[in-house]
């Protein structure tokens, strides 16, 4: 990423995405794309996107609408909405791009992109991923992640309930 490029420059939609990486392509760029909801950003996240990074040199981060949040994670979720999550994915050094999708799975994302390698949290088995046939048909490098225990914003959700609950 080009120094001082603005954070609403690395938050595209997916067409812009798809002739960046035409781009990145030509170049002879490795891009590494993972995903996620990263709602309440804590440690375990910049763990897991600073080590996806170190994996290429164009980091990607395909990130859960508002509505697939709640699909997957709850009527609760997200906490913060999309918009804001997408903000502070991008003020992070280590994340050059990111898009906002929809669907329940990265799936779409990943056969638009085919990217070098696909990088998952290690709460995550190869063979649990939902893209695994995606991954399967283009051939993708997966890399499985390592977890940050006790490092998952149902976590912290969980302490600032038991710090600020109602009893409090």
């Amino acid at each position: 990423m080009e120094a001082g490029k603005s954070l609403l420059r690395k938050i595209v939609s997916l067409a812009e995405l798809l002739t960046i990486r035409e781009w990145l392509k030509v170049q002879g760029k490795t891009v590494v794309l993972t995903n996620g909801h990263f709602d309440v950003l804590h440690v375990g996240h910049v763990d897991c996107l600073q080590r996806a990074r170190a994996l290429g040199d164009v980091l990607i981060v395909g990130l859960n609408s508002d509505a697939s949040t709640r699909l997957l994670k709850g009527e609760k979720r997200p906490i913060v909405p999309q918009e804001e999550r997408a903000q502070l994915l991008a003020a992070l050094q280590c994340v050059d791009y990111v898009t906002i999708f929809e669907e329940r799975t990265a799936e779409r994302l990943l056969a638009a992109l085919k990217p070098e390698v696909y990088a998952k949290g290690g709460d995550w088995a190869i063979e649990d991923l939902p893209e695994a046939e995606v991954i399967a048909k283009y051939g993708l490098r997966v890399e499985i992640l390592p977890h940050v225990p006790s490092r998952s914003t149902t976590d912290v959700i969980e302490t600032i309930l038991a710090r600020y609950g109602e009893d409090e």
